[in-house]
């Protein structure tokens, strides 16, 4: 596990900048800035991009970290990386062909409730093929063990962008449909330079030869395109279909709420980018104990850290709410319900690696196919009814189900086991300290009640875990933070 602490730790605090850059963006300057309008639309595009990019990766991002272990010489590994970076195109040209002759019938379809997304629909296909590329690149990169300045430039490196055009709205240097462009070209950016990084990693070199196993990877990568659009699905669909049923600016309101929730998931983000890879290895090479093991350790240290998180969030809500916008507000519910389902999924740890890594990925696609149709179906009910509320509530009960099911695949199945009763100590301390600081504030400014507030939180729940010695690998970092510390002084 020490490389895989050394770069989580480095990950996360990568993506924890990356996040404060994405809240200042989000909850500051996109309602400021744009207005709800424009936000709404936003958040619509990339959520849209991002339920399609798995289909345009045709799932070659995850095919590339299973199957590279198998390839022992250069020769072969540059064969299999031409053929999986060749892959994608046979979906992205199709896709293309019909979004360019029927864009008038799609466009319409699409802005029936909201006529400004008629005009944008052309980039959401654009931006889900940088997304997709930079992800097959990102791949290439994690698979050499070097996850840091990937996900430097994925958290931080295109928010950093976004920041800049969004001051450049501000300051009347461009518009805002011309923001909306600008992203684009943003995330292109990125996809560019990780492009040129991986390439610096390894050089990439083209051969125009069929690997040996090139069967087993377009199987593997067709099923695994329909999961990977399962997951994102789940994720981004309830954004995607309030468009269809409420004005674009409530878009704007679940994208404030969905966006703090997503903060929970920020270690998960961050521990897979290098666990991924590291999963696929012991599972290939059959070491069922090593992996049971990293399992158990990764569910406790994600649970703790994202519990944390959650936690922090949860006794702060009604104070970060201070700090948006009054329109904003009506999202804490959505907050609650989305970072649960968050949370649970925290808990699962390295849960989806072991599963694509292995013979039963078939199987959990076709559940998470009638999963995903069961999360449509929700939102369509749920959502004329309870608004975004409705839309929180699809998501929770759909991630909540599809992640279950996937647990029970592997327990059953291959005999790994997550939990241990360290998992319900742990538990029960984020109950403890959420009921300890939910009902009272200081009666100070939010920002810095939300500071103190804050503190107060992690010393005790941070202290707790520390003496219950719940995890290995935190008592380990804390132990040499302290050091450090008492060195420093």
């Amino acid at each position: 596990m020490g490389i895989v602490i050394n770069q989580s730790i480095k990950n996360t605090v990568i993506t924890y900048i990356g996040f404060a850059i994405g809240a200042i963006n989000t909850l500051f300057m996109y309602p400021h800035f744009l207005g709800e309008e424009f936000n709404g639309l936003t958040s619509y595009l990339l959520s849209s991009a991002n339920v399609l990019f798995p289909l345009m990766a045709f799932g070659v991002h995850n095919t590339l970290i299973k199957f590279f272990s198998e390839y022992k010489t250069e020769k072969e590994k540059n064969r299999f990386l031409s053929f999986v970076l060749v892959l994608p195109l046979l979906v992205i040209i199709p896709i293309f062909i019909i979004g360019t002759l029927g864009y008038d019938v799609i466009a319409t379809f699409l802005s029936q409730k909201n006529s400004i997304v008629y005009d944008y629909v052309w980039q959401i296909p654009i931006i889900a093929l940088c997304m997709a590329y930079f992800e097959i690149f990102y791949a290439w990169v994690k698979v050499h063990l070097q996850s840091v300045f990937g996900n430097f430039l994925k958290e931080i490196g295109l928010r950093i962008l976004i920041s800049i055009l969004l001051f450049s709205v501000y300051f009347d240097i461009i518009t805002v449909q011309e923001f909306i462009t600008a992203t684009m070209f943003a995330y292109l950016i990125s996809m560019l330079l990780m492009l040129f990084y991986a390439n610096k990693i390894q050089p990439i070199s083209f051969t125009f030869k069929i690997p040996s196993n090139a069967k087993a990877v377009l199987v593997y990568s067709s099923f695994i395109i329909l999961s990977g659009s399962v997951a994102n699905m789940l994720i981004d669909v309830d954004k995607t279909m309030l468009n269809q049923y409420l004005d674009i600016k409530e878009i704007a309101y679940y994208s404030v709420a969905g966006f703090i929730a997503t903060v929970i998931a920020v270690p998960s983000r961050a521990m897979h980018q290098i666990t991924y890879p590291i999963t696929a290895k012991l599972m290939m090479q059959g070491k069922h104990d090593e992996l049971n093991d990293l399992y158990k350790k990764t569910s406790i240290t994600l649970q703790i850290v994202g519990g944390l998180v959650y936690i922090g969030i949860l006794v702060n809500i009604n104070q970060i709410y201070l700090l948006i916008p009054e329109n904003y507000r009506g999202g804490v519910f959505v907050v609650f319900t989305i970072g649960l389902s968050k949370y649970f999924d925290l808990i699962l740890g390295n849960n989806n690696a072991i599963i694509f890594n292995s013979k039963y990925y078939r199987a959990v696609l076709f559940l998470g196919l009638l999963l995903a149709f069961f999360a449509i179906t929700l939102n369509i009910i749920l959502i004329p009814i309870y608004l975004i509320n409705g839309a929180a509530i699809a998501t929770l009960i759909s991630i909540t189900l599809y992640s279950i099911a996937k647990l029970l695949f592997v327990v059953l199945k291959m005999k790994l086991y997550p939990f241990t009763i360290k998992n319900l100590y742990a538990l029960l301390i984020g109950l403890l300290c959420f009921f300890g600081f939910y009902y009272w504030d200081f009666p100070f400014h939010p920002i810095l009640n939300i500071v103190l507030k804050s503190i107060l939180v992690s010393i005790v729940y941070v202290g707790i875990v520390y003496k219950a010695k719940l995890s290995e690998d935190i008592n380990n970092v804390i132990e040499k933070s302290l050091q450090l510390i008492k060195l420093k002084k």
